[in-house]
Parts: structure tokens; sequence; C-alpha cells
């Protein structure tokens, strides 16, 4: 008999504690999409990534993620800027693991195969 009333207990408060957590209010950060031009002119004033985000009312993750694309831009724009000078092209990765066989895979077949 207690041990359905301490099971009956410990099901209610689980259930509570569930219920608690889903109504709770969460905050509401950019609902809109964050404008990076702006976030990247407030950090090149000078102004902290936490100020940054404050003043612009978005997130913390959300000013990161303009810096990272910013910083990939540059960098993207950098190695094309070099491809246009030396008038090459950099050679591409292959678009697949699939696409050549590895060393390892041809040398069992050249094995077993006659001559």
């Amino acid at each position: 008999m207690i041990m359905k009333k301490i099971a009956l207990a410990a099901a209610s408060a689980m259930l509570l504690t569930t219920v608690a957590f889903v109504s709770s209010p969460r905050p509401a950060y950019a609902a809109t999409a964050v404008d990076c031009d702006a976030v990247m002119n407030e950090l090149n004033s000078g102004k902290h990534e936490r100020d940054v985000a404050k003043d612009l009312n978005t997130t913390l993750y959300q000013v990161r993620k303009c810096k990272r694309k910013a910083k990939a831009a540059a960098k993207a724009e950098t190695k094309s800027s070099m491809q246009a000078k030396s008038g090459k092209e950099m050679p591409a990765a292959p678009s697949s693991a699939m696409g050549a066989p590895s060393p390892a895979m041809a040398a069992p077949a050249a094995a077993a195969s006659p001559k």
C-alpha cells in the first residue's frame, strides 16, 4: 500500500514538473533574420559581441554567426582574387569518396588478375 502511494506521488511530481517546463515562457529573440551588415558595423566600431547583441536585440549566438559568415566571405573573396591574379584554377577535391578507388582496393584486384 505504501509503495503505491510513493509511486503515485513520484508520478504526480514528474507530471507536474513536465507541465511546468512546457508551459514556461521562452525568451523571444530574433523573430526575423538578423541584419549581419548592422552587426558587423557595430563590431567594427569597437563594440563587444555582448553589447552588440543587447543593442540589436538578438542573441550572442547570432552575432557570432554573422562574424563567422563575414570571415568566410572574406576568405572566399581572397581566394577568388588570388585565382584571378594567377590565372589558374585551384584543383578541386573529388566530389565523392567513391569516385576513385583507394590504393588498398587496387592492390587485391591486381594480385587476383592472371598475368
